[in-house]
């Protein structure tokens, strides 16, 4: 019973093995739980658990910590760290009050991804290597990934103006932010990451790297206890 970052961790030490990781959703976003199907509701959850379905997903480490959600770097990495820091906010208004703080101080970045090893340069906001499509308490930042097809989606966001990024922050909710200009989708098991300055790598909340960074899919590790079928 925990939030996305605790969940997460439990579910990496449980990886590869036999015991299956159950889900009561306790955090401010929950995303992980939200994707599988898993209700917010405590009665709900624990009917979920009594159930005992149980479907195997993948788990994703960067540098050999593992996470089970979206690792994500750049304007995330001060995002994060922001959401982190307010505590009197709460839910998913936290991740856009984050958001809009951090990006009134941002400069652009210059990234290097290469995509199972093939790269490409850009200059830009973030990048992303999501295992779940959702994060930041129902931003579905890559709507079109699988939790069981043993790759990443990774997402990168292009310099655009300041003022078309922010006004492009709520199609997020709603996943169409990958139609807009300056923000590519691409699909591989292995992706590293560098930048032209040092940023903190945080997944599902949690500061687990830093860059230069080393992101890989365990296909199918964990078993989890969820509906047997999650909705769209």
């Amino acid at each position: 019973m925990s939030g996305d970052g605790l969940i997460g961790q439990i579910g990496g030490v449980l990886a590869q093995g036999e015991v299956p990781l159950g889900i009561i959703p306790g955090g401010r976003g929950n995303d992980l739980a939200r994707v599988l199907g898993i209700p917010n509701e405590i009665d709900a959850a624990a009917d979920v658990l009594a159930a005992g379905h149980s479907r195997s997903i993948d788990v994703a480490e960067v540098n050999g910590h593992r996470f089970l959600g979206i690792a994500s770097c750049g304007l995330d990495s001060d995002a994060n760290r922001i959401a982190n820091e307010a505590g009197l906010i709460s839910g998913h208004l936290v991740y856009l009050y984050a958001g809009v703080r951090s990006l009134a101080a941002w400069r652009p970045a210059r990234f290097t991804v290469t995509l199972d090893g093939h790269s490409r340069e850009f200059t830009g906001y973030s990048v992303a290597a999501a295992n779940n499509k959702a994060y930041g308490g129902g931003m579905f930042l890559a709507p079109d990934a699988q939790l069981d097809d043993g790759k990443l989606d990774v997402v990168m966001i292009a310099d655009i103006p300041k003022l078309r990024y922010l006004a492009n922050l709520p199609t997020v909710f709603k996943g169409t932010h990958t139609e807009k200009e300056g923000v590519t989708v691409s699909r591989a098991a292995e992706v590293e990451i560098r930048a032209d300055r040092p940023f903190t790598v945080y997944a599902d909340g949690d500061h687990l790297a830093d860059l230069p960074a080393s992101v890989r899919v365990l296909p199918r590790a964990l078993s989890v206890i969820a509906p047997p079928s999650p909705p769209e």
